[in-house]
């Protein structure tokens, strides 16, 4: 580089270049962020069922929240028993393997190139599952809602982020009448005796909405150690050429010198 002036110059304008760039990326994220997070409650709440008929399996709730999950549990039905869960006023979804960490699904869209590849959730008022290979039943009734209690969204300033999640809490916020029932193969309604059954839902509530902001402090160090990083890595490949070019021509020089050739030709 003592050599190239060029290329020392070239090197400090380019980390002041990246300096400005990642000094921006945090002032950006830290004062002047058009993202705003929010925060919901993630309540599980059990329902109180209403049997229709005594010794019929037969039940019903009416829930009027933002709900995001309701799970069924059945214990104790006989073989070959089918349950059957719907849903007056909402369509919802459900898969097999919805709420299971180990199994890939997708609920917001439908995915024809990758259905071999995840399982896609279906969407009506009602959905069925066979005792026989599982005794629960998970379904997702809205995919706006924040699933863990906590959401991202864009907007101009608090105001207007206030209003828009208000807005989404608002339109998932219905009256649905939930009917749950126990058949046989023949679709029958079976006994209830001996059955147990448990349902809950997942509600929502709004509890705050802020800005989102980085750690100004945290960032800055990030950003020093992703500049270090590239001054290393572009001037790590220069200095090895260089040092191999060097360490070459100074063997070269050895091996020239320790030649029997120019050793007579040196007495001479």
């Amino acid at each position: 580089m003592s050599r190239n002036p060029n290329m020392l110059r070239t090197l400090i304008g380019l980390g002041l270049v990246l300096i400005i760039i990642l000094g921006y990326a945090v002032h950006s994220n830290t004062v002047d962020s058009e993202y705003y997070m929010y925060e919901t409650t993630n309540s599980e709440q059990k329902n109180e069922l209403i049997q229709l008929e005594e010794n019929s399996s037969e039940w019903y709730f009416v829930s009027d929240n933002a709900i995001t999950w309701i799970n069924t549990t059945v214990e104790g039905a006989p073989q070959g028993t089918t349950l059957v869960i719907d849903a007056s006023g909402t369509e919802w979804y459900h898969t097999p393997s919805l709420g299971q960490d180990e199994r890939d699904f997708n609920c917001k869209e439908f995915a024809p190139d990758y259905v071999d590849l995840i399982e896609t959730c279906i969407r009506g008022s009602f959905h069925e599952i066979s005792l026989d290979e599982q005794n629960i039943m998970i379904g997702l009734v809205s995919t706006e809602l924040p699933i863990g209690g906590l959401g991202s969204i864009q907007a101009d300033n608090l105001a207007e982020a206030n209003k828009s999640v208000q807005e989404i809490l608002d339109e998932n916020t219905k009256t649905i009448s939930w009917k749950i029932s126990l058949k046989d193969s023949n679709g029958e309604i079976i006994s209830s005796e001996g059955v147990l059954i448990n349902s809950t839902i997942t509600t929502h509530e709004l509890i705050l909405v802020e800005e989102f902001k980085l750690d100004p402090i945290q960032e800055s160090i990030y950003s020093f150690a992703t500049l270090v990083g590239c001054f290393t890595l572009l001037l790590i490949l220069p200095m090895i050429a260089y040092f191999s070019a060097v360490y070459k021509e100074k063997r070269d020089e050895e091996v020239r010198l320790r030649t029997p050739e120019l050793e007579i030709k040196d007495k001479e």
